[in-house]
C-alpha cells in the first residue's frame, strides 16, 4: 500500500450516532435513530440522517460539526433514515449561503409523488447523485459501490466502500434473499442492520432477524462484524449478550452498536498495519 496513502486513511472511523431500528425504537427514542458518520480519507459523510441527526452531532463528544461535511447518503426514504436529512443540508451548506457538498439517494427519495428531500435545497448542493444497481461512484481515495436493490417496501440499496486498507459493506433494511451473500461476499468489516430477534412469518417482514444475519456473517467471514438498527425484540434480548454468544460460535469478531459507538476502521484490520 502507498505509504501516503495509508497515512491519509490513519484516522479513518465510523461513528453511530443512533442505533434505532423500526417505528417503536425511534418513536420512543429507546436508542437514538441519528444515522452514521463516516469520516475516510479525509472526507465527511453523513449515512441516514434518522430523527435526532442534527441533535447527536451536537452532543457527541467531541461535536461533529454539520458544516464539516462533504456529503450526505440516503439507503433509502423510510423516516428512520431520512427524517432529519433537510436540515443536514441547511447545516451543511450554512442555510445555503455556501453551495457545497453532494447528496446520493435512490430516485424515489428525490422524485415522484412524496420525495422526502425538499426541492429547494438541491440547488444548495454541488453534486446530486442518484443510485442504482451496480453503480460505482469513485472519490479521490476510495470508491462506494451499490451493489444490488434490497427486498424492502421502497427503492433501498446497501453499501460497499473500497478503501485502500479493506472493503467495509453495509446491509442496511432488507428480508433475506441468497443473493445478498454473493453481493457482499468478500467484505473485510460487514455492517448489518438487524431489527428484530426472530421473524415468526416469512415473506411478511422486510427486515432481516438475528439467525439470518448469522449465516451472512458465517458465509462472508468478515475479520469483524457489527450489528445495528435494533427494534424491540433485539433490545429485549440484549444485543451485546447476543453478539458475544455468536462471536465465540463463528470465531469472527462481533460487535453489537451502541449509540455514541466510534469505531476506528484501520484497527479492525490488522492488515492495514502489516499485522
Amino acid at each position: 500500500m502507498n505509504k501516503g496513502m495509508l497515512e491519509k486513511h490513519r484516522d479513518d472511523y465510523l461513528k453511530f450516532l443512533g442505533t434505532a431500528g423500526a417505528r417503536f425504537v425511534v418513536a420512543r427514542q429507546l436508542r437514538a435513530s441519528g444515522g452514521l458518520w463516516l469520516s475516510a480519507g479525509g472526507l465527511n459523510i453523513l449515512i441516514d440522517p434518522g430523527p435526532g441527526s442534527l441533535v447527536k452531532c451536537f452532543s457527541s463528544r467531541p461535536k461533529l460539526n454539520p458544516y464539516s461535511l462533504d456529503g450526505i447518503i440516503l439507503t433509502h426514504r423510510h423516516l428512520d433514515h431520512s427524517n432529519d436529512v433537510n436540515v443536514m443540508i441547511e447545516a451543511m451548506t450554512n442555510g445555503g449561503f455556501n453551495k457545497r457538498g453532494f447528496l446520493m439517494a435512490p430516485r424515489d427519495a428525490l422524485e415522484g409523488e412524496n420525495p422526502v428531500v425538499q426541492l429547494y435545497l438541491h440547488q444548495y448542493l454541488d453534486k446530486i447523485e442518484l443510485f442504482g444497481e451496480g453503480k460505482r461512484f469513485h472519490f479521490p481515495s476510495f470508491t462506494l459501490e451499490t451493489p444490488i436493490r434490497h427486498n424492502h417496501p421502497v427503492e433501498t440499496y446497501g453499501l460497499k466502500f473500497f478503501f485502500p486498507y479493506g472493503k467495509v459493506f453495509l446491509i442496511v433494511d432488507t428480508a433475506f434473499f441468497p443473493a445478498l451473500i454473493e453481493h457482499y461476499r468478500n467484505a473485510d468489516i460487514l455492517v448489518l442492520n438487524v431489527a428484530i430477534f426472530k421473524i415468526r412469518e416469512k415473506g411478511k417482514v422486510f427486515h432481516l432477524d438475528l439467525e439470518e444475519a448469522r449465516e451472512i456473517i458465517k458465509e462472508i467471514r468478515p475479520q469483524a462484524a457489527i450489528l445495528t438498527h435494533f427494534g424491540m425484540t433485539m433490545l429485549h434480548k440484549r444485543p451485546h449478550l447476543l453478539a458475544a454468544r455468536m462471536q465465540e460460535e463463528l470465531g469472527i469478531k462481533i460487535i453489537a452498536a451502541g449509540d455514541g459507538l466510534k469505531l476506528s476502521l484501520p484497527d479492525l484490520l490488522p492488515a492495514f498495519s502489516g499485522g
